[in-house]
Parts: C-alpha cells; structure tokens; sequence
C-alpha cells in the first residue's frame, strides 16, 4: 500500500442558492498542489457543492490509497462521519423523521468510503497562514462559480486567481455608498475583527483592523463601499 494522499475539496455558490461550483486539489508530499479539477453546478446551494467536491475527489483517487482530505465546511464533513450512521439505520430519515437532505449524494459518498481509508481533516477558511490545499480549492470553487466553467490540471488551466471575479452591486436609486439595505446585503456598521482573515478582494487583514460586512462577506469597508457604489 502507498503512503497516504493529502488533498482538500470545496465548494461555492454566489447567493446559496446561486451559480456554484465545486473543486478538489490533491498535493505531493512536499504539500504542493499537482492534480486538481473544478467543474460548475449552475444554480445551487453551498451545501450540494461541498458534498459535490467531496464525492468528485473520492471518485479521482486511489480508493487502495490512504487518503486524507481537509475541508472547511462542517456541514458536509458531519454529514459522512457523524450522521451518517444514523440516517442509514433509520432508513435514510433524519432523527426528527424528516428525509435527509441531498440523499443521492450522501448515498454515494457513503458508497466511495465503503473500505477505504480516510481522515477528514477540518481546516477554518479564509484565514491567514491558514491551510494552503484548502484555500487553493477555495479558489478554484469561487472561480469555477464565478464564470461557470470547468477548470483544472488535466486541462492545463492556470492556478486559480488569488479572488474570484465579482461583479460590483448596481447602486440602489438614492441610496448612498454603503447604507444599509432592507433585507439584508452590506451594512455601514464596521467591527473590529476577531480574527485575521481574507477579504472578497483577495487581500488578508488582521485581527483588530476594522471590517466590515457586504454581500459576499466581512472585509475591508473599502471594498464594502466599492461593491456597494
């Protein structure tokens, strides 16, 4: 048996739901980024593109292989190592009764594990000095949602880009550049961040520097405004 492949999937929707993607890159063991692939979803949650990324790896490696796979979403990495026991003894019903969520998918996933050997591995996103396989998959994701067409190593295309293309917001009629809108979206309010972190625009900021939230997230409240006009 081999030594063990270190990879790390992801995946993005712009709005969940939205214009998605997901997106798996495996390393060498120097940790460097040699095998990737992403590939779009159209409109889709964030949910199904995470359990997508995670099935499309499994489904490109070596299931003789020992594999370990670091991944940012909670959701899909409880959903095959902490629900999934119950949900098959139940029927594939949730505790409450309720069908489980994106079933086909967790059926197939739970199908590509069967006999393999595999850690998961959680790793926060968008964090400085944070994991570099998964912020790599990160991008590819949002790049692939973005403008919705595959990408990856097998068909040469360049590393994904540090940020994905974002469309600026179109300015609402007679609202100023960062006021707050009904519903949701950017707000005027800045914080001071907790954590050191990545703004949409690509560029980190540090913990204790002012952010503030737009439509795709917390960052600089430049960048907020920006998107905003």
């Amino acid at each position: 048996m081999r030594e063990r492949v270190v990879a790390a999937c992801d995946g993005a929707s712009k709005g969940n739901p939205g214009p998605a993607a997901w997106a798996w890159v495996v390393a060498d063991p120097s940790g460097t980024p040699v095998r990737w692939e992403a590939g779009p979803l159209g409109r889709a949650t964030n949910n199904i593109a995470e359990l997508t990324a995670l099935e499309r790896l499994l489904a490109a490696t070596d299931p003789d292989v020992p594999l370990e796979v670091r991944m940012d979403s909670q959701y899909a990495m409880k959903a095959v190592t902490t629900w999934l026991p119950g949900w098959k003894r139940n029927g594939w019903r949730t505790a409450a009764g309720k069908p489980v969520a994106n079933q086909e998918l967790v059926v197939r996933i739970d199908e590509l594990l069967d006999g393999r050997s595999v850690e998961f591995r959680y790793v926060p996103a968008h964090q400085v000095d944070g994991d570099p396989l998964n912020d790599f998959a990160d991008r590819a994701a949002s790049r692939a949602a973005t403008v919705q067409e595959p990408a990856g190593s097998a068909l040469g295309s360049p590393e994904p880009p540090p940020a994905p293309d974002v469309p600026a917001a179109r300015k609402a009629p007679g609202r100023k550049p960062g006021a707050s809108r009904k519903g949701g979206g950017a707000s005027s309010r800045t914080i001071k961040a907790k954590f050191p972190g990545r703004c949409v625009c690509g560029r980190s900021y540090a913990a204790g520097e002012s952010i503030a939230k737009n439509d795709q997230g917390w960052g600089h409240p430049e960048c907020r405004t920006a998107a905003a006009g």
